[in-house]
């Protein structure tokens, strides 16, 4: 089913949870009279007053923006929603800090320790009083590989040849394997200027968990946060972005709306099954190839990124919105529930495709809702 298809598919309101949501919310029972509250349509109350601070994933920046936007305008307007795109590492550090409400992340919590540190999960889990925290996918956004080359107006990689460019083994543009995947195109013969993420970032670890599941042994490095190859860093999708546009003959890995937005090239990616063009469905056939990873309302997902299903583009990233199943205060929990609900609903995602990300598929979409709706 095509993501166009399921952006159609509406939402049905169920009254008994919402009037459940508003008692445990401690709701005003007045607020039913203000003209400004609305019920929310997946059962989170009447809306909430009060201030709302999340941090993290820079790559679903425009999308959650929107949002905001909308819920502000069509919802809840005495809610105040602040979001940081600070990236995904420092958004779950805020967050299990105790100092946002919720995180955004490009990649699910970790459940191991690193370098002989607290896991992510279990960091998070104290800060929510004991209780678990949640991945809740929200945004699907594609990863574009994103470049700017004077008269280059297509190019086709695969795995094995992106991950020598950004691993610095592929210097020039006119390299025989990049030149074999673009029989027709005039390449020069400058080095290739290779951007990538300074700052801990989940795109950047979807990223190399494409180049080492594609890439056929050509990355060395091991998927993270934190890059290994070769390049010019800087900071956050906007940083990444700018630094192409700016640049001549340069290359980097971004989320795609940043690269629509600064009009820049979009490589094609041959998986095996021919290139196939970045676009809201073909992320959407990559999606379908996802498993869950997580259980209960725990919604973690596990990407194939070696994906060779005809039209399924394979870089995607998923951003989760990181939340306390329980833990909060209770004016604090409300607004959690009211602004995820509004985010993961069919109005929430209807307007993500023209920010060139991709809506949740609906069955992933109401599993979503019931996570949302069984924080307390």
């Amino acid at each position: 089913m095509s993501v166009n298809r399921l952006l159609r598919v509406g939402t049905v309101a169920v009254a008994s949870l919402g009037v459940l949501a508003l008692s445990a919310c401690g709701s005003d029972p007045e607020s039913s009279a203000n003209p400004g509250s609305t019920s929310s349509s997946s059962g989170g109350g009447d809306c909430p007053k009060g201030t709302l601070n999340a941090e993290g994933s820079s790559a679903q920046k425009n999308a959650i923006e929107e949002v905001i936007s909308k819920y502000n305008n069509d919802k809840c307007t005495d809610v105040k929603v602040n979001y940081n795109p600070t990236g995904s590492g420092a958004g779950i550090k805020q967050f299990n800090a105790g100092q946002v409400d919720f995180a955004g992340s490009d990649s699910a919590l970790k459940t191991e320790a690193k370098d002989g540190g607290e896991a992510e999960a279990a960091a998070a889990a104290k800060r929510c009083q004991g209780s678990p925290a949640l991945n809740l996918p929200m945004v699907i956004g594609p990863v574009a590989i994103a470049y700017n080359v004077d008269g280059l107006d297509k190019l086709v990689v695969d795995g094995p040849t992106a991950a020598k460019i950004f691993q610095g083994t592929i210097k020039t543009w006119n390299d025989p394997a990049i030149a074999k995947l673009n029989p027709n195109a005039k390449l020069p013969s400058a080095p290739i200027a290779v951007f990538f993420r300074s700052d801990e970032s989940g795109t950047t670890e979807n990223f190399t968990k494409y180049l080492e599941a594609a890439g056929g042994g050509a990355w060395t490095g091991k998927p993270a946060k934190k890059w290994t190859g070769t390049g010019a860093g800087k900071e956050k999708s906007a940083g990444v972005a700018e630094g192409v546009k700016s640049t001549k003959n340069s290359i980097t890995y971004v989320e795609w709306s940043y690269a629509v937005d600064n009009k820049l090239g979009v490589a094609s990616v041959d998986t095996g099954a021919g290139p196939v063009e970045l676009s809201a469905e073909s992320a959407g056939k990559a999606l379908a190839a996802a498993k869950p990873a997580g259980t209960g309302s725990d919604l973690a997902m596990k990407l194939d990124y070696a994906t060779k299903a005809p039209g399924a583009y394979p870089i995607i990233l998923v951003t989760y919105e990181i939340a306390c199943s329980k833990g909060l205060p209770a004016e604090k929990t409300a607004l959690v529930k009211s602004f995820l609900t509004y985010f993961a609903s069919a109005d929430g995602q209807s307007t993500l495709t023209e920010l060139n990300y991709a809506p949740l598929p609906e069955e992933i979409r109401t599993k979503v809702d019931a996570a949302i709706q069984a924080i307390s």
